[in-house]
């Protein structure tokens, strides 16, 4: 069992039941999923790119990654349905708890000026987005092999109903929120 996971249950329940006044500890929210997406523009013009971003999606997330493609033609950006345009790889259960542990400990710490995550990230039913604009803040991303700085965006999906209750659960969790 994760770190994490084990100070959910002895740690993190226990707080939320007595701050937000739950009868039950299943009303408790919890992760659910944990969502890492890179957009990758450049695809439609370099064929290498898409692999590049893949070899590091699966360095960073441990399993093999989901080419997302495009719904619509936009010809202004000579797209057409069907395109690759983007990489994803959802995480539950264990793989997720470590992969927000390594991300709360060792990668947010990381990056260059940091001053804490945003506090208006959330999407209005418990769940919250952040964008990291370089993915080798991860230790995993060899910074001599990587042929271009990408960006990546980890939407952390949660059972809680509000963002207020997300927001505890998050920072009981140990996310780093900033101070506005």
């Amino acid at each position: 069992m994760s770190r994490l996971k084990e100070r959910y249950g002895k740690e993190v329940t226990p707080n939320l039941v007595e701050l937000c006044g739950y009868r039950n500890i299943m009303q408790v929210p919890r992760l659910d999923k944990v969502v890492l997406n890179i957009g990758l523009g450049e695809a439609l013009r370099e064929a290498k790119a898409l692999e590049a971003a893949e070899r590091d999606l699966t360095a960073i997330s441990g399993q093999k990654p989901v080419v997302t493609r495009a719904k619509k033609s936009i010809a202004s950006f000579r797209l057409r349905t069907g395109m690759p345009i983007g990489l994803k790889v959802t995480l539950r259960g264990e793989r997720m708890y470590n992969f927000f542990d390594k991300l709360v400990n060792a990668v947010l710490p990381r990056v260059r000026e940091f001053q804490g995550v945003p506090r208006n990230s959330f999407d209005g039913q418990g769940n919250y987005t952040l964008g990291l604009k370089e993915q080798i803040a991860f230790p995993e991303v060899d910074y001599d092999v990587i042929d271009r700085v990408r960006g990546l965006e980890v939407s952390i999906i949660t059972t809680a109903k509000t963002d207020d209750e997300a927001r505890h659960l998050l920072e009981a969790l140990g996310m780093p929120f900033s101070r506005d």
